[in-house]
């Protein structure tokens, strides 16, 4: 089984998928969902597979294919993955077919087609794999800017009432992080051909080049301006609250739960092994980056009167604990910020999800206009709980684990940062508790939009509804609130559990991880064991 060719298909499979539904007559939006379900359904089997017959103790880069692409320039389609990518295939895996049948239902904006929507994820998802699973850094580079455009049209065409303020704003952002890179990507293939005596963008050929510490230092910063943003770090954030809140919901699961993990994952993948002596000396300004976010996004998440602007701001915070487990340099908390890259995009898909759900019950986003909604949809009201609780890392839900890795595995190394860090763990559970104490309980407030106990009415695709109705209506014109459906159970049902298993049991994830961000800690110096480099930032804190 090592020797097919998983990686290859997986991002095979969804791209001819998405050909397919994009081929599809008008008005065979049944047929389109359904393929973009079995390719969905067949891309998670895949990931599966490969978890099966990947060695957590054999060899760094495993399920391994290259074919020469651009030799005149060294460029191969290379493909393989650590610990650290094949999680996030996983979540991948388990991301999509849930938004697809959460976006079932959902009704496109004029002169949209959902076949369109489902071929643009289908895309998506191809381009997502790829990027995770590249070996090469000039396909990951291909890769990092092609995922690009199936975002920009899910959040132009299916999104909000900006939602084309909101679609360029994400591609302008991610385009010149994109070209900053870009540049940082062709002063890495001229040290390696000054180095090697030939120029190649081969990983693990780059991560031995020895380079002069000024040079790390540029083509570190060319690379991290791209990552910071894509993750996104304060400041480079602006764009996320603005692209979480037009996109459509299944747009906004996957752009929180997935694509900005590329910052991340770019961080630890790539900033951190090629450039290790100027990433511990510019350490110090990520950390401080981080814990700005934390604490910066998390006021502002407790001051939105939007639901969805207050999940984006929610993410930018749990992102500054992945950056300070990454910058810490320890395998500890390094292992602690890839588990809570997958855990974040569990728990904040869900919340999007629960979220979405309202929305199309009550036609509006923001939070006032909501109130007393567990006393008639006990179950949304339940989801949307173990959802928040998620969001603020409490013990038995799976962010717990992942905060708690980083926060004692950070803490030897730059305890100042994590002290400050400890701070956004009071903030999360006020700007989570006081959201759901708002909208699920106190009296019925402005989500009274028609009389009776009839349907809700349909909201575009994702739950971008628009109506602000504040002002609380009559007894009698009071609009029943129906509790989840059997679809929608099937949608927040999985997510739920995996909260809860992983809370309880997240070892497997671990065992998966951890070799991997030994590896790196040795690239840079560090002890696998997670002490620090005798250069790195002591004192600086």
């Amino acid at each position: 089984m090592n020797d097919f060719p998983f990686l290859l298909t997986m991002i095979a499979v969804p791209a001819v998928g998405a050909a397919v539904v994009a081929a599809l007559p008008r008005g065979r939006d049944v047929l389109a969902k359904q393929v973009a379900l079995g390719v969905s359904a067949l891309v998670f089997l895949l990931a599966v597979l490969a978890t099966i017959a990947f060695d957590a103790g054999g060899d760094r880069f495993q399920l391994t294919t290259s074919v020469s692409w651009i030799p005149d320039f060294g460029v191969d389609f290379a493909l393989g993955v650590d610990g650290i990518a094949l999680v996030m295939l996983l979540l991948i895996g388990v991301l999509v077919p849930v938004v697809v049948v959460a976006s079932w239902r959902d009704t496109p904006p004029a002169n949209r087609s959902m076949s369109t929507f489902f071929a643009w994820l289908l895309l998506l998802e191809a381009m997502m794999v790829g990027v995770f699973a590249a070996t090469d850094v000039f396909l990951f580079y291909v890769f990092f800017e092609a995922m690009l455009v199936p975002m920009y049209f899910l959040i132009g065409s299916f999104g909000g009432p900006r939602r084309q303020y909101a679609a360029v704003k994400f591609f302008l952002y991610s385009l010149v992080g994109g070209l900053v890179m870009l540049a940082a990507v062709i002063g890495l293939y001229v040290v390696s051909s000054s180095e090697l005596g030939e120029g190649t963008f081969a990983f693990d050929a780059l991560r031995q080049i020895e380079i002069d510490p000024g040079v790390q230092k540029l083509l570190f910063l060319g690379f991290f301006v791209a990552f910071a943003i894509k993750a996104p770090l304060v400041p480079f954030h602006t764009w996320l609250p603005d692209s979480g809140a037009e996109a459509p919901i299944g747009g906004a699961v996957l752009l929180v739960g997935v694509l900005d993990k590329v910052g991340t994952f770019g961080f630890i993948r790539y900033c951190l092994p090629l450039f290790p002596d100027a990433s511990r000396d510019l350490a110090p300004f990520v950390l401080v980056l981080a814990v700005a976010g934390i604490l910066y996004a998390a006021l502002l998440a407790m001051g939105q009167s939007d639901l969805k602007r207050w999940v984006s701001y929610t993410s930018i915070a749990h992102f500054g604990y992945i950056a300070l487990g990454i910058f810490a340099f320890t395998t500890e908390a390094g292992t602690g910020a890839v588990l809570y890259m997958v855990n974040h995009g569990i728990a904040t898909g869900l919340l999007f999800l629960i979220v979405g759900m309202l929305i199309a019950r009550g036609g509006s986003r923001q939070i006032a206009d909501y109130g007393g909604i567990a006393a008639q949809a006990p179950k949304l009201a339940g989801a949307f709980l173990i959802a928040c609780l998620a969001a603020l890392a409490l013990p038995g839900t799976n962010s717990f684990v992942s905060e708690l890795l980083v926060l004692i595995g950070s803490f030897p190394s730059v305890p100042v940062f994590t002290i400050l860090a400890t701070a956004g763990i009071i903030l999360a559970a006020l700007y989570s508790l006081l959201v759901y104490q708002r909208t699920m309980h106190g009296p019925p407030r402005g989500v009274l939009l028609e009389a009776g106990t009839g349907p809700t009415p349909a909201e575009p695709v994702g739950g971008s509804g628009t109506a602000t109705v504040t002002a609380p209506a009559p007894a009698a014109a009071r609009l029943r609130v129906r509790d989840l459906s059997r679809r929608e159970l099937a949608v927040a049902g999985p997510m739920v559990a995996l909260i809860i298993a992983l809370g309880v049991y997240p070892q497997p994830l671990i065992d998966l991880i951890e070799p991997a961000v030994a590896a790196t800690m040795s690239d840079i110096g560090a002890d696998p064991a997670g002490v620090q480099p005798a250069t790195d930032t002591e004192g600086t804190d």
